[in-house]
């Protein structure tokens, strides 16, 4: 394999824009693996990190750094002409000169468009609470799709913004619906008086996609970022999307999502949520607070079950809220479930239903913190992850983009005699890959294949989270991965029940 470094000068693309061309660079004939970022200092460490270089060159933040490895030079060269090719073909000026440039500046782009409120920021960490700030002074609210931004800047942001009468959703907002529009890794779900406010991004998706289904409507998501229910924020973005909610004449029911906030926090956000006078929902996925002391609000016990509660209390005629069971404990005789997911909150959720009956799970975050994988590319008993997580995608896109580094875990996880289970999220929406279901059936005949040698069966799970309006499409992503032996679940939390009972079934444990 031969590794080549090229740099373009004077290119800058945010990072969702970089990752879809990592993957589809990494896709062509010959070439192994690629990384496209700006030439940051932190993203050349990731790249070193994540072992694609031995030693970085010098940052140069202005210029796009493109790292490849193939199999020959003629096939780095191709691919690199390629990516100068998808460059090109979106520069500013793309249809001649009666086409306009675009902006490149927040002042121009509110210049050319002055009734604009929004500004959203992607670029790396280190500069985004910069420009943040640069847009709250012109009187912009800002989302912050930018990770890595230090938690200083953050309470300076949200300080500033709160002190103006504006909003900063992140850093760290991977999905909002505004307006109807979906931003970041979004869905395309229908308008209706159902607010959602969510500190984390998969978990806005399966809220907003599962109200949709139930044929609810969406007024606005707004997300957070995952920082914001910190003590050292405060709730800031949440405390303020209430606030908003409250007052809005579209909004009827209000559900809240996120991992448990701090106490002092929970309980600020739930005064404030009760004091709405609206129907609220709340899922802090896996709090232990005391909810009587809320008796006006309404606790959701899975994402799943927040949009069921939210579209009832809007005025649909739904029937109760019905799972099915859990199966008993499941008895460790060697056959081992592995949870692969490329959702943190689909994960988290996952970890919480399934570590009370199969005795304990390990992860990268774990539960029981005393189960933490301590290799996290390598699975003991039964493991849950999420690859999404900053440990797996340093110098790589992220597996909601590119299901390349999933699908080398599927066969790998094949490859244990002990596995008997593989439990999958797949997410669909803008942002996300445009056919995932095409992209992960080659590893899971791989797999079953591997297994079968072996005089083995590895059972796959799976729940789709996605609208039959997003680009992908609901129905024919679950058609193939149907069609391919795939048992399906309508949802994340009943996907981890049905792996638990067909778990169950494989060790002859009761169901």
């Amino acid at each position: 394999m031969t590794t080549r470094t090229k740099f373009f000068p004077n290119h800058y693309r945010d990072s969702v824009a970089l990752m879809r061309m990592s993957a589809e660079i990494a896709g062509l004939p010959g070439i192994d693996e690629a990384s496209f970022v700006m030439a940051t200092e932190a993203n050349i460490a990731l790249v070193v990190e994540a072992g694609l270089l031995d030693e970085g060159p010098d940052p140069r933040p202005n210029d796009l750094m493109g790292v490849v490895t193939g199999s020959g030079a003629d096939e780095i060269e191709a691919a690199f002409d390629a990516a100068g090719e998808a460059l090109a073909s979106t520069e500013g000026n793309r249809g001649g000169a009666a086409e306009a440039v675009l902006p490149r500046s927040l002042d121009a782009a509110l210049d050319s468009a002055p009734a604009s409120n929004l500004a959203l920021i992607s670029c790396p960490g280190e500069y985004a609470g910069a420009e943040a700030m640069k847009a709250l002074r012109l009187g912009l609210n800002a989302m912050i799709f930018s990770d890595n931004v230090p938690v200083e800047d953050e309470i300076a942001l949200k300080t500033f913004a709160a002190a103006n009468d504006l909003m900063v959703m992140g850093p760290d907002c991977g999905t909002a619906i505004i307006d109807g529009v979906p931003l970041g890794f979004a869905n395309r779900v229908r308008r209706g008086g159902i607010g959602v406010i969510g500190a984390s991004g998969t978990g806005i998706q399966e809220v907003t996609c599962q109200i949709d289904r139930r044929g609810g409507g969406v007024s606005q998501a707004i997300g957070t970022g995952g920082r914001d229910l910190d003590e050292r924020i405060g709730g800031v973005t949440m405390l303020k999307a209430l606030d908003l909610f409250a007052a809005d004449p579209d909004t009827d029911v209000i559900a809240l999502v996120s991992k448990p906030p701090a106490p002092t926090v929970a309980a600020r956000i739930l005064q404030k949520a009760a004091a709405t006078g609206k129907p609220v929902i709340v899922n802090f996925l896996g709090w232990r607070g005391d909810r009587s002391a809320y008796p006006s609000l309404t606790f959701a016990g899975s994402l799943e079950e927040t949009a069921h509660l939210a579209v009832a209390a809007g005025g649909s005629d739904l029937p109760p809220f019905e799972i099915d069971p859990m199966p008993s404990p499941v008895p460790a005789d060697g056959h081992c479930l592995r949870g692969l997911f490329s959702g943190g909150t689909f994960c988290h959720e996952a970890l919480l239903e399934l570590t009370p009956v199969l005795g304990g799970v390990r992860s990268t975050s774990p539960v029981d913190k005393s189960l933490t994988l301590n290799d996290p590319w390598t699975s003991r008993g039964h493991t849950v992850i999420d690859l999404g997580d900053d440990l797996f995608t340093r110098g790589r896109p992220h597996p909601m983009i590119d299901h390349g580094l999933r699908n080398e875990r599927i066969v790998k996880e094949a490859g244990d005699p002990s596995t008997a289970v593989i439990l999958l999220d797949v997410v669909l929406g803008h942002g996300a890959d445009m056919d995932p279901a095409k992209a992960m059936l080659p590893a899971i005949a791989e797999a079953r294949e591997l297994a079968h040698g072996d005089n083995r069966r590895i059972d796959f799970v799976a729940s789709v989270c996605g609208t039959g309006r997003d680009p992908q499409n609901l129905d024919r992503q679950e058609a193939s991965l149907r069609d391919a032996g795939v048992r399906l679940a309508p949802s994340n939390v009943q996907a981890a029940r049905l792996a638990a009972r067909v778990l169950a079934e494989t060790a002859g444990g009761a169901s």
